[in-house]
């Protein structure tokens, strides 16, 4: 020990001595009425402070007790529980180490920080997001390789905050189906940042040309300091922003509005984040809230200017932003399909933690909606890393009972509930787990917030409720009449099949995708003028109707052109009001082998949506059958003898678009 080191602590005695306190600084643990929390916060201070003297007192006791009681010492700290009693700030004003329900601990000073950790917001929401000692930005990539880029396939490069898979949340499974189904006439590399080790890539890398993978950055600065939206900061990368710079496509798709800032061609807004943030801002009323949501607006808005196109997950995104198009989510009808109801009460609630309006949800069923409900057995799958979301945005422990993270295959889930339910009451978007239980043939329950953008029908294909009375009645009759409950299941199955299934929007993300990559033939109605090319190409392609071109204009007559010429040719009429008939279509045998005749029927189906479309092939064409199924056409029917010139079976075949 120095000398002034020493001559300091003799005069620091001396001091203490003549005031009439111990010199050592003792610490003053003050338990609240949460006992569990109060025995964790003393045993942690005796192990941080194991040299010191700790006492413990009752946060409720006065100033003038506790006054007396340790007049005699030096408080060299002091603890306690949030809310701070008065009688810890005017006994040891700058001394209080506060601690929250999560048991997370703030020395208070005059600052924004503490104002906020007394508020209740979480440390991590505070300083660190995630926890670590100071912001890093990794370096580095890891690069794989996937199926083998095809010559004169234009290419699209993605940019995601996260690999899309496994299918653990919404948007994963848009990201995973709009992939494939762009993979049918693009090459697609994808950009995805990680939060940990990617161990099964496969399914990806069977469409995918190549996957960069870069670790997300781990960021540490105040939530609340910045202008722009934290969430923007936590993916701001020098490796990504390289790689993504020296990108080679024709195409650049940015998936998420907090990636905007990186730039490209097309923004895919999987929703509305300053519409969400304006619900929280309704509800809560606070100014954090207020200033959550301007700085997401004033981002977002900015953001969509920067872009060729953005893609909005329903009308009423497209109505909130003035712009962009409409790319709905869907579900995989051939995997989700509806099986038999098992008898019980058994009621469904998936949402991952990862997405905080989904806990939102969840403690709003759990805590108001079914205590007013009829005994059910519920069922509940929080998604990966559940308890850590949970922790993060409610800073209580893990709640009672029997809830799954993390679930691969949900399908049995829902094949053993009788109700599913969505009662959430924040959202913006469109909700990809409403799609999954119709296509299911479940009935679904949901609050107005839930099936927004869907277009659902309450009483029709879907059970609405806006309040936790309303939802728990709703509920009741759901499960107590049979016959109500399997109607709503039935059409719920119908809406989706007839305008979310993923194959008939892969063929609108396709075609925008086409328009911006260039160069793709020119698809317009026909004219007299086309006829005698339209002939000619009839002629050469035997395998095509043999009609008269002249009877073509009676219908819709669609004709691609190439530099000038026309190449292909499609007819389609209506047979009802909700059906539409593909007649013939033939394409030049000299430009065949180049997505002429899939560009042609993707155009006539994007603009007929809603419908159901039928056609006839012959069963030796096996290429146009192989190209219908494709475009999501199956089999519906065989008619024997149905062409000439040779005769031949015609399958016929049927696609809800």
């Amino acid at each position: 020990m120095g000398l002034d080191e020493e001559m300091r602590n003799r005069l620091k005695r001396w001091l203490f001595t003549l005031l009439g306190k111990d010199p050592e600084g003792v610490v003053v643990c003050l338990r609240s009425g949460d006992d569990a929390l109060s025995d964790a916060m003393v045993a942690e201070i005796r192990k941080l402070e194991p040299g010191r003297r700790v006492f413990e007192a009752r946060a409720d006791e006065s100033y003038r007790t506790l006054r007396a009681r340790f007049r005699k010492y030096r408080i060299g700290l002091m603890t306690t529980l949030i809310p701070v009693p008065a009688a810890a700030l005017l006994l040891a004003p700058t001394k209080i180490l506060a601690y929250n329900t999560r048991l997370e601990r703030h020395h208070l000073t005059l600052s924004i920080a503490s104002w906020l950790f007394l508020r209740g917001v979480p440390l991590d929401r505070i300083f660190l997001r995630p926890f670590s000692d100071e912001t890093t930005r990794p370096e580095g990539h890891r690069v794989m390789e996937g199926r083998a880029r095809r010559a004169g396939r234009k290419s699209v490069a993605v940019l995601t905050p996260y690999f899309p898979y496994p299918l653990s949340h919404g948007g994963a499974v848009r990201m995973f189906n709009l992939l494939r189904e762009t993979a049918r006439e693009f090459d697609v590399i994808v950009y995805a940042f990680t939060e940990g080790p990617v161990t099964d890539l496969g399914p990806v890398l069977e469409f995918c040309s190549r996957v960069y993978l870069v670790e997300k950055p781990r960021y540490r600065e105040p939530r609340w300091s910045t202008v722009a939206p934290p969430e923007v900061g936590e993916y701001e990368s020098p490796a990504m922003l390289a790689l993504w710079r020296a990108r080679e496509a024709d195409v650049a798709q940015v998936e998420y509005t907090y990636l905007a800032a990186y730039g490209g061609d097309v923004l895919v807004e999987h929703d509305v984040t300053f519409d969400l943030y304006a619900q929280i801002r309704a509800r809560k009323k606070t100014f954090s809230a207020w200033w959550d949501w301007w700085r997401w607006h004033r981002f977002e808005m900015r953001a969509l200017r920067a872009f060729r196109s953005i893609v909005v997950m329903s009308e009423k995104d497209q109505a909130l932003l003035g712009a962009g198009t409409v790319i709905e989510n869907g579900v995989d009808l051939a995997r989700f399909a509806p099986q038999p109801e098992t008898k019980g009460r058994k009621l469904l609630f998936i949402g991952s933690f990862r997405h905080f309006p989904n806990i939102v949800a969840f403690r709003y069923l759990t805590e108001e909606i079914l205590p007013l409900a009829p005994e059910v057995e519920l069922t509940v799958v929080a998604g990966p890393d559940a308890w850590l979301h949970w922790t993060h945005y409610t800073g209580k422990v893990r709640p009672p009972g029997t809830i799954l993270e993390f679930v691969a295959d949900v399908r049995p889930l829902y094949h053993h509930a009788n109700l599913v339910a969505v009662p959430t009451l924040e959202s913006a978007g469109t909700n990809v787990k409403v799609l999954e239980a119709m296509a299911m043939g479940r009935a679904v329950i949901s609050t107005s917030s839930g099936c927004a953008g869907l277009g659902a029908e309450h009483g029709v294909n879907i059970w609405i409720a806006d309040t936790a009375a309303g939802f728990a009645s709703g509920i009741a009759k759901l499960l107590e009449d049979t016959p109500l409950r399997a109607k709503i299941a039935a059409a719920g199955r119908t809406r989706v099949e007839k305008q979310f299934d993923w194959r008939a929007i892969g063929l609108r993300q396709r075609a925008l995708l086409r328009e911006l990559a260039g160069n793709a033939p020119e698809i317009r109605t026909a004219v007299p003028g086309d006829l005698a090319a339209i002939a000619a190409i009839q002629k050469a392609s035997p395998e095509a109707s043999q009609w008269t071109a002249e009877s073509y204009l009676d219908h819709d007559c669609r004709v691609a052109v190439s530099h000038g010429r026309v190449v292909g040719f499609l007819i389609a009429r209506a047979t009802a009001p909700d059906e539409r008939e593909i007649l013939n279509i033939a394409v030049e045998p000299a430009v065949r082998r180049a997505g002429i005749g899939r560009i042609l029927v993707e155009t006539v189906l994007a603009e007929a949506r809603g419908l159901a479309w039928f056609l006839e092939v012959r069963e030796s064409n096996l290429a146009a059958i192989n190209l219908y199924e494709t475009l999501g056409f199956s089999a519906a029917g065989r008619r024997e003898n149905y062409y000439h010139e040779p005769p031949e079976a015609a399958i016929v075949m049927r696609l809800f678009s």
